[in-house]
């Protein structure tokens, strides 16, 4: 200690001294006061954490059922045989195909929450394996940690909508917590296709090379005007004895298909009819001539402003222009636009690209003078492409492997009953549909459905479209599209 601090010491008051110490114990007590403070609060605490945590993984499991409901209207194969039936499009005619509403926008649900139209209760013993069979129907994310005790589906609260899911769960703690949560779906209104081709003018020409140059497999073709084929052997035969393989029909000796119908608005050409048999030879039974107009050829109609709606919410929108270039929605004026190769490739098997529209030049409903040219020159595209345009296929390579389920034997709709099939050469594994004409410059194959406004030609003799009908479109299953989805604002947890 220097001199100047010894000093200070030897002239500090006592009572000063004191004071020091006085300070240092009330600190030390107050330290004390506050560390066991803590202790109690953190003992307290426990229990509240714990509370919440079961909260919140009751409400997870009540949560993820609710997904699971939505999984099973998007895959079929994953829903319970015994509600199977109920998620199907049940209203819908004719004209329209089927729908989850009537006429008047009222939903199929119409089920209250005391009498709902799907209740699952964990109580009934069929119920609880659904429910709660980890390896079955639901994940197993949280599994051990809790129980569906219920599941009911009914009608929507708010109209518009398809329905309301509620769910009840409880973990399986020593002080187990219950929570129910509600939601409710809306549904994505694409008219469902149903048939593998659609023509809305004349397919082929009478005249040697104008034949039809479109063959069709596993479903219905349907032309609004005239069909030339260059022979009769060239419709194909539908027959139950019909092989269910993916060869094209210039590999089968019979070009025969067990669920091809042709329903034609006007007559069938044949070119090169047989020798003594004239213009007009024998038709195969399943050719239907002289459809239109009664009683029909019943074409689907794919709304111009729903599907642009449609796709600026849950898909992609491009607008087309003069030189065959796309320009999304937030493009400026100087924006130089994206080659379709570049929009459009699908680099492999499952690289979907959903739901895109190809506006028309001027983004107005479709007329003959703002109708662009999509040139699709890749070798493999996925997902539903509709084109307010023409289209030229033009693939540049020899496309994908598809692995495909064949339609069910007419008379079933047995998922057990469909054929898997693998299709070689594949292009197009989706739908494409074009406001105008469909015109070939290289064959192409496709897995899904054709639809042309006008008509489909061919740059020489040879060059075909082969389509292989994806029947799932019939139901309205469109990869990529959501077929119901949560509807915003109505998550609530009840209690």
């Amino acid at each position: 200690m220097c001199m100047e601090e010894r000093r200070a010491s030897e002239f500090m008051n006592p009572c000063d001294k004191g004071h020091v110490l006085l300070a240092a114990l009330f600190l030390i007590f107050m330290l004390g006061i506050a560390g066991m403070t803590s202790l109690y609060l953190a003992d307290q605490d426990g229990p509240g954490v714990s509370a919440m945590r079961e909260d919140n993984v009751a409400q997870q499991f009540a949560d993820g059922a609710a997904e699971i409901v939505m999984r099973w209207f998007h895959d079929p194969s994953t829903t319970p045989i015994m509600i199977a039936g109920l998620l199907d499009k049940r209203q819908g005619d004719l004209e329209s195909g089927p729908s989850f509403f009537d006429v008047a926008g009222r939903s199929q649900f119409v089920g209250t929450a005391d009498r709902p139209d799907i209740l699952l209760d964990a109580a009934n013993e069929v119920d609880n394996q659904t429910l709660n069979d980890w390896s079955n129907s639901f994940p197993n994310a949280l599994g051990g940690l809790g129980r569906i005790l219920k599941l009911k589906v009914y009608g929507p609260l708010q109209p518009g909508l398809l329905s309301t899911v509620e769910v009840t769960a409880t973990t399986v703690d020593r002080r187990p917590v219950r929570r129910t949560v509600q939601l409710q779906l809306g549904a994505v209104s694409i008219p469902a296709v149903r048939a593998a081709v659609q023509v809305g003018q004349t397919l082929g020409a009478l005249q040697p090379g104008g034949e039809s140059p479109v063959l069709v497999h596993w479903g219905d073709q349907r032309v609004l005007g005239d069909l030339a084929v260059q022979r009769v052997e060239d419709l194909v035969l539908k027959s139950t004895a019909a092989p269910v393989t993916g060869q094209s029909y210039d590999q089968m000796v019979y070009t025969q298909d067990r669920w091809t119908e042709y329903w034609i608005g006007g007559t069938v050409s044949v070119i090169s009819p047989p020798p003594g048999q004239g213009a007009n030879p024998p038709l195969p039974e399943n050719v239907h001539v002289h459809q239109y107009p009664m009683p029909g050829v019943r074409l689907d109609r794919w709304d111009y402003d729903s599907l642009k709606k449609i796709a600026l919410r849950w898909g992609t929108y491009y607008r087309l222009d003069r030189v065959g270039q796309l320009h999304p929605q937030v493009a400026s004026d100087s924006d130089q636009g994206i080659t379709p190769t570049d929009a459009l490739e699908s680099q492999v098997i499952g690289d979907h690209h959903g739901l895109v529209f190809i506006d028309t030049v001027d983004g107005q409903l479709p007329r003959v003078d703002n109708m662009g040219t999509l040139v699709l020159d890749t070798d493999y595209f996925e997902g539903l492409l509709v084109v307010q345009g023409h289209v030229v296929l033009r693939p540049r390579a020899t496309g994908k492997s598809v692995p495909a389920l064949s339609p069910s034997p007419e008379g079933t709709n047995s998922l057990g009953a469909r054929v898997p099939v693998q299709l070689s050469g594949i292009h197009v594994n989706g739908v494409l549909c074009a406001a105008g004409t469909i015109m070939l410059e290289r064959s192409t194959h496709i897995f899904g459905a054709l639809i042309a406004g006008n008509t489909v030609t061919a740059a020489g003799a040879g060059t075909v479209a082969e389509v292989w009908y994806n029947v799932d479109l019939a139901q309205g299953l469109f990869r990529g599209l959501p077929v119901v989805y949560r509807a915003p604002g109505t998550w609530l947890a009840k209690y």
